[in-house]
């Protein structure tokens, strides 16, 4: 596999990472095309990877996708195979964030947010899966958030698409691991990205959920309220770090306050089905 250790270099790595544009995929692009990796990066327009375009010709390969068209999203991971030979690292980045009650939410709205969230992610994975398991190793990062674990009101379908996605990564990493191919499941808290501050879509509101738990976000979308404590770079750093870690970890909860809010729900949730251990068992047929 290319990046482990020989003669002790590390070797450099080829990435293939869905939404380079903006956010996550934007700053990792750049430490790694500064430490000599090499990126195939998709974007739906170009504006800001223009400057990586120029500085990086050799290095830096901008590919056009929409993540939603699943036939692209398989011929573009054929070509970029068929063209590199390997990959080494493939992230699955690619996302925004959906805001408001469920009963706010269009049916395009909810599709579309689907669509890009856990449609897209499942057939780029899957569109990989192949190459990955011919060529006897690879690594598989999966953007979710610690939205996967943790539950809030006014973000149901973002929600849908992350405890979806959770679900499906943790399945593929057990039919893969025999392949020596690691996935990873990164779920980050609150960051100083576009995602919050700038992509993020709010449904057409309604005055009966003003009050409602469901609107609660408008404060934390709100900049004068403070900003999120996460930091990109320190983060994708971490992400970065991680693909050299062997066996790959499961998952990569990034942020203080997530970690916090996490352990917090699961206790919870531990403690939720530890109460009905009686009940659990009164539906065993006893022989």
């Amino acid at each position: 596999m290319c990046g482990i250790l020989i003669g002790g270099i590390i070797m450099s790595k080829t990435w293939l990472i869905t939404g380079v544009s903006s956010g996550f995929g934007l700053e990792m692009t750049k430490q790694l095309l500064e430490k000599g990796d090499t990126v195939v990066g998709t974007v739906r327009n170009d504006r800001n990877v223009k400057e990586l375009m120029n500085k990086y010709p050799d290095t830096f390969f901008r590919k056009f996708l929409d993540v939603t068209d699943t036939k692209a999203v398989q011929a573009l991971v054929q070509k970029v195979f068929d063209k590199l030979g390997q990959i080494d690292v493939i992230v699955s980045n690619a996302g925004y964030g959906l805001f408001g009650a469920a009963e706010e939410l269009t049916d395009d709205e909810v599709d579309k947010i689907l669509n890009t969230d856990l449609v897209g992610s499942i057939y780029l994975i899957r569109a990989v899966l192949p190459y990955f398991r011919k060529q006897g190793f690879g690594r598989i990062i999966q953007i979710s958030s610690y939205g996967g674990q943790v539950a809030f009101a006014g973000n149901s379908m973002y929600h849908a698409a992350k405890w979806g996605i959770e679900g499906f990564v943790e399945s593929v990493a057990q039919e893969m691991a025999p392949f020596n191919v690691g996935m990873t499941i990164v779920e980050p808290g609150g960051a100083r990205t576009e995602f919050r501050y700038g992509s993020a879509q709010v449904a057409n509101l309604m005055t009966e959920y003003n009050g409602n738990p469901a609107h609660a976000f408008l404060s934390m979308l709100d900049k004068n309220n403070g900003l999120a404590v996460g930091d990109p770079k320190k983060m994708v750093r971490r992400m970065i770090e991680s693909v050299e870690v062997t066996p790959a970890p499961l998952r990569l909860m990034l942020g203080s306050q997530a970690l916090n809010d996490t352990i917090k729900v699961l206790e919870k949730r531990i403690a939720d089905f530890e109460a009905q251990r009686e009940l659990a068992a009164s539906t065993d047929i006893v022989e």
